[in-house]
């Protein structure tokens, strides 16, 4: 009997884990760390025990408090979906019953809470903008998603608020030049999601190889633009676009289900290279490895846990 009850709780465990989507969670803290990158939130040699704690410990905080405002929305994104995935998606924990609705509600409520109490913790400004990005999932998840235009908007706007946070480090940064690229790359991958369950929606994933595009090469004009750089900020964008691309031609050709999801999933994992970039460019020499430690994190949790 206590075996069956733990291996219940394990389950429920799962559950709740599976709401979370833990193979995304690293991405949002990515954004965090190339957001203090494009602030100068870093030394410029490889961090002392001083610099750990003068720098490192308030960019730590603000993933954690980035990593619970995600966890937060994709939770409750599955709860306003609750209903609609009673017939697609029956296996999810919510509509098989593995999590009832009201307590993931409560969960995906707490996550987005404890993010902004941290963020205003740290600081008034970062709590504003915490509380922004917790608005914007919100309208996300509740109304925009619905709508092919608006959804990718909204989520692609939450996606710039969060790298925006980690540029908020050092307020005295503007962050309005570099928003513009989570934002279209974001859009990308949603539109690209429109088809993951019936198929078709070509239109979209030809859409999302042109904003793939712009944002690759914007991306690297913008950075040799302001510091000059160029070997070491391309080689991640050439793994972005491996990331992003091979699986997004498959799935134009094709347009299965199956195929879209892949091309979901590069997209999502494609976030990691894309702030690695930002690394690259605007940090020392050390942290776009750092970044680029969470792809394989996020590529693990992914062959365990769905991205989307």
């Amino acid at each position: 009997m206590l075996i069956k009850y733990v291996e219940m709780k394990a389950e429920k465990l799962r559950g709740y884990l599976r709401l979370m989507r833990p193979a995304n969670l690293p991405t949002a803290a990515a954004d965090i760390l190339a957001g203090a990158a494009i602030a100068g939130a870093y030394p410029g040699h490889f961090p002392s025990f001083y610099d750990l704690m003068a720098y490192g410990l308030p960019i730590f905080l603000l993933c954690v408090v980035s990593v619970l405002l995600y966890a937060g929305g994709v939770v409750l994104n599955d709860v306003f979906d609750a209903r609609l995935d009673a017939v697609e998606r029956p296996e999810r924990p919510i509509p098989s019953g593995l999590v009832p609705l009201k307590s993931a509600a409560i969960f995906g409520g707490a996550l987005l809470l404890s993010g902004c109490l941290l963020a205003f913790w740290m600081g008034t400004d970062l709590g504003l903008l915490a509380l922004l990005l917790t608005t914007g999932i919100l309208i996300y998840d509740s109304i925009a998603k619905k709508h092919d235009l608006l959804g990718p908007l909204v989520m692609g706007s939450c996606r710039a608020m969060n790298l925006w946070l980690g540029i908020s480090l050092m307020p005295f940064v503007a962050p309005w030049p570099y928003l513009w690229a989570p934002l279209l790359y974001i859009f990308a991958v949603t539109a690209v999601s429109r088809g993951e369950v019936h198929g078709s929606h070509k239109p979209y994933r030809i859409l999302a190889a042109f904003l793939y595009t712009a944002v690759i090469l914007g991306t690297a004009g913008l950075i040799y633009w302001e510091t000059g750089r160029v070997l070491w900020p391309l080689t991640y964008l050439l793994l972005l676009a491996v990331l992003v691309f091979r699986p997004l031609m498959r799935a134009i050709r094709d347009g299965r289900p199956a195929s879209i999801r892949a091309a979901v999933k590069g997209g999502v994992l494609g976030i990691v290279a894309l702030d690695a970039t930002w690394a690259a460019g605007y940090g020392p020499w050390w942290l776009p490895l750092l970044v680029v430690l969470l792809f394989p994190l996020a590529a693990g949790l992914a062959r365990r846990f769905a991205v989307t």
